[in-house]
């Protein structure tokens, strides 16, 4: 049984998909041990004691850059003996000595098909705006490992949905999270947990 380590920032509603996922039995051979946040007062925190998994804070605001707090972050992985780290609306950039750490063991959900509206700068409803002034029909999420690169890492799974006529940012934002999101990220945790994702050069291959 694998240790999952989930990040956050907010409301945590793809830490939900991914407890609701768990508790359903889609999640193998991997559970939740602990949810810590960049930030007090995170809703996704009460989601978690709701379900009696572990929280920590670490509050980004408490330490003077990037590296002190990334230290602090991979001290707490370390200490939980995180076998995988998910980014679930994780607001913070962390220093590439975290990644460096866990190779091919850090995954983010992110709300496009990358290579489409990703990078720095692309979270949050910024990308939905973007797929929306560029006028494409299919828009989507990606689920990645992380790297040192934003968005940058091997694709494990996608899933696309329709921009339809008369969408918000706010409107595809809900149908990309309902449609993909919640679906594909437990997909992939699921895959990693049982021993079936393997990383060729930039790409994942998925083992039947």
């Amino acid at each position: 049984m694998k240790n999952i380590v989930v990040l956050v920032s907010g409301g945590g509603t793809n830490l939900q998909a991914l407890i609701d996922a768990q508790e359903s039995g889609i999640i193998k051979n991997g559970k939740i041990t602990c949810v810590i946040s960049s930030k007090e007062g995170a809703y996704a925190l009460e989601r978690a004691k709701k379900h009696g998994i572990s929280t920590k804070v670490i509050a980004r605001k408490e330490y003077s850059d990037s590296i002190s707090y990334s230290h602090a972050i991979l001290d707490a992985l370390n200490e939980e003996k995180a076998d995988l780290v998910v980014y679930a609306g994780f607001m913070t950039i962390l220093d590439e000595l975290v990644v460096k750490a866990y190779p091919n063991r850090m995954m983010n959900v992110h709300p496009a098909l990358i290579p489409s509206f990703c990078g720095k700068g692309y979270y949050g409803l910024k990308v939905h705006e973007e797929a929306l002034k560029k006028g494409v029909k299919l828009t989507g999420a990606t689920v990645h490992f992380v790297t040192e690169v934003c968005d940058g890492g091997p694709i494990i799974l996608q899933k696309a949905v329709a921009v339809e006529y008369g969408d918000t940012p706010e409107i595809l934002q809900k149908r990309v999270m309902e449609q993909a999101e919640w679906k594909i990220l437990p997909q992939a945790v699921s895959l990693f947990c049982e021993d079936k994702l393997e990383v060729v050069g930039s790409a994942v291959h998925i083992k039947d």
